[in-house]
């Protein structure tokens, strides 16, 4: 007789089956719109601007033969238009009509409804957000993207607010960004910076700067959210930050830390870097750290 599953795995699978009932994944007409959740699902990601059909394919893991089927069904509907890239004859990209924006806003209204009357089922709403980040992280671990935004994008911007606001809470005062170098935008912008968010479905769950210095540049602003720490994320971000730091021309970074974050200083040392002397006024950094590229 096969053993019991444990009490966690039931936990888990009594989690799934309450999520895909109440998300409706298996509702023929998804939020009543006609359509099931996997349509619902291709129109909301051309929607949100993923306009070639390889790349869409890979963003929702389904096989060339189910893709095709999908978008020749959302086309006869009028809700999106295929056409060949003009780039590269060999792929297609994907419009959608005024139509299908129509009815992607339709979507968006009603699934914010959708999550509003969950949320108001809750009293403390920024433990469930919590949770949620959480399970979204670790469910969605494989499927986080590193990308470039400009330094002024407005998830870049959260990002390094919440960063500050992790560092006052650390360092049991508010953290002054113009004392501790805050960078210019334009020395995180290529051709001689770049600005790096984790993307989970959108949602920026980390981030790191590459700030040129002239012969040298500075890894600034390497953080993650709590809800994905443990998961190598802070590793992916800065193993592309110094891809792309060496891409830019540049073969000496440097960068500092606080002595009230040790495991910053012990993730640095783990990945290669040195310490050095100090090499900016910083009144928050004690260590600091070069690599050579």
């Amino acid at each position: 007789m096969a053993r019991e599953a444990e009490p966690a795995v039931k936990r888990l699978r009594r989690f799934n089956r309450v999520v895909t009932l109440e998300l409706g994944a298996l509702d023929q007409s998804f939020l009543g719109r006609g359509r099931p959740l996997l349509e619902a699902r291709v129109l909301h990601a051309v929607g949100s601007g993923v306009s070639d059909v390889g790349d869409l394919r890979e963003r929702l893991n389904l096989d060339s033969g189910l893709m095709s089927r999908l978008l020749r069904k959302l086309e006869a509907e009028e809700l999106i238009v295929l056409s060949p890239d003009p780039k590269d004859g060999r792929r297609k990209r994907i419009l959608r009509t005024r139509k299908g924006e129509r009815e992607f806003d339709a979507y968006e209204a009603l699934s914010d409804q959708a999550a509003q009357t969950v949320l108001n089922r809750v009293k403390d709403k920024e433990e469930f957000l919590k949770a949620v980040d959480l399970v979204a992280s670790v469910i969605g671990r494989e499927r986080i993207e590193i990308v470039e935004v400009d330094p002024d994008d407005a998830r870049a911007i959260a990002c390094v607010n919440a960063y500050v606001a992790e560092l006052s809470r650390r360092f049991g005062e508010d953290f002054d960004r113009a004392r501790s170098g805050e960078p210019e935008a334009d020395a995180m912008r290529p051709p001689r910076g770049t600005f790096l968010l984790a993307l989970s479905e959108g949602l920026a769950m980390g981030c790191v700067a590459v700030k040129d210095m002239g012969e040298r540049a500075e890894i600034k602003r390497l953080w993650v959210d709590p809800s994905a720490r443990g998961m190598r994320l802070a590793h992916r971000l800065m193993r592309e930050a110094e891809t792309r730091a060496y891409d830019l021309g540049h073969r000496e970074l440097v960068l500092d830390t606080s002595a009230r974050l040790p495991e910053a200083r012990a993730f640095y040392l783990k990945t290669g870097w040195g310490e050095i002397a100090r090499y900016n006024d910083n009144p928050y950094a004690d260590h600091f750290f070069g690599k050579e590229l």
